[in-house]
């Protein structure tokens, strides 16, 4: 009997081993982190302006707060291939080539980040991937890409499934780990299938610097704002985790929005356990722009290891509750005032049970007390005995940390 019980252990032991290494071994065991050159700049990019964002990346203190790749989107290339079929950096944006622009990216302690899509040409018209995928995976890999964003356009009467697990395939056969961003926008639900083929997909059309209600652009096509992705988000949590994540888009933190609306979006995607990617001037940050990008207990929410994102759990009149399961015990919860004028939030804890059965988190307030912390304040608030009341104005949230 007792052999037996030390086989059962050991065991048990090494299953435990197994499925920490399994973890580890994850390309994106939480959801990754960096700043993408779109928002702000779209195809207007050069080395010079770029090493310049690369600099501020690491003094602005975003490297040192969990950032670490730096992606560059569409506009990188020429806009021909060359005469080998092979893409090339553009010679007049880049004219020490791409790989040196890595190694300048590598030597700040940054990982390095590509754009291509996979159509026949990119968004922007430059050459897209479709029939090259593995051509091009084996140049990203010399380059030393660590993460590939792959978009959607001029993909007329391709498979989006097929397409997407081939260029996935390419990259795993270089032999470098490459993360895998499937930018399909949720045309074809890629939650249902994309797991095995990359570490985040998009959910939605883009998002534009818009909290509530997006306007439409120069070319007559409207962006989604905050709130619109918001809403599509709850029903699909249960698909992503330690992996493999949902993408809301990237952030739109210091493009022009309000204070209060640039908190409520960071809070808000950091609830949902998305991908956190600036898309912001590194150089031109506000000391707002700064604390709200860097505020490490928004962070550590993001970027829980638990992996489970947050679910609406109560709506009235403008007003939401978003709560979030956290690794050891804590939860998140997070009071949104959505409507167009500030509101008092009353809320009796013990008077609600909150379930999750993704989580299987059963929780009863009358049975477990927990510590309040808003991690904007940084106050300590009481704890879950006693009646919350706040003041929460128009497009802002209230987030805070329940500490078992």
């Amino acid at each position: 009997m007792r052999r037996i019980f030390l086989f059962a252990c050991l065991a048990a032991c090494c299953a435990l081993q197994s499925f920490a290494q399994q973890k580890e071994n994850l390309l994106a065991p939480t959801p990754p982190m960096g700043w993408n050159s779109w928002n702000i700049f779209q195809t207007n990019i050069n080395e010079p302006l770029l090493k310049e964002m690369v600099d501020a990346y690491v003094s602005s203190g975003m490297r040192d707060a969990g950032y670490t790749y730096f992606v560059l989107d569409d506009g990188w290339m020429g806009m021909e291939r060359d005469q080998n079929g092979q893409l090339i950096a553009d010679p007049k944006k880049f004219p020490n080539g791409m790989k040196e622009f890595a190694d300048y990216v590598h030597s700040k302690g940054m990982k390095f980040g590509i754009y291509n899509c996979a159509g026949t040409k990119t968004c922007a018209g430059y050459p897209g991937t479709h029939g090259h995928e593995y051509e091009d995976a084996r140049l990203y890999a010399s380059w030393g890409v660590d993460y590939l964003k792959f978009d959607w356009c001029n993909a007329e009467g391709i498979e989006a499934k097929e397409a997407y697990k081939t260029m996935s395939l390419a990259l795993k056969a270089t032999g470098r780990p490459i993360v895998f961003s499937l930018c399909e926008w949720g045309s074809n639900r890629p939650w249902y299938w994309a797991a095995q083929d990359g570490q985040l997909w998009r959910t939605t059309g883009d998002i534009g610097p818009y909290f509530n209600k997006a306007e439409k652009n120069k070319d007559g096509w409207r962006p989604l704002s905050v709130l619109d992705i918001l809403d599509r988000q709850d029903s699909i949590r249960q698909y992503a985790g330690p992996g493999h994540w949902n993408d809301p888009d990237m952030l739109e933190v210091g493009n022009g929005m309000k204070f209060n609306e640039d908190k409520a979006h960071f809070s808000l995607w950091c609830m949902l356990a998305a991908p956190l990617m600036a898309g912001n001037n590194l150089e031109k940050m506000s000391p707002e722009t700064t604390g709200i990008l860097t505020n490490k207990d928004a962070i550590a929410i993001d970027q829980d290891p638990l992996g489970v994102g947050a679910f609406r759990y109560y709506q009235f009149d403008g007003i939401e509750i978003w709560v979030r399961p956290l690794a050891n015990g804590d939860i998140a919860v997070c009071f949104l005032n959505r409507s167009d004028r500030t509101q008092t939030v009353t809320y009796d804890w013990a008077a609600h049970l909150i379930n999750d059965k993704v989580s299987k988190m059963d929780i009863d307030f009358n049975q477990t007390t927990y510590k309040l912390k808003d991690i904007w304040s940084k106050q300590d608030l009481g704890t879950t005995k006693k009646l919350f009341k706040q003041v929460i104005p128009s497009n802002d949230v209230i987030v805070l940390r329940l500490i078992k």
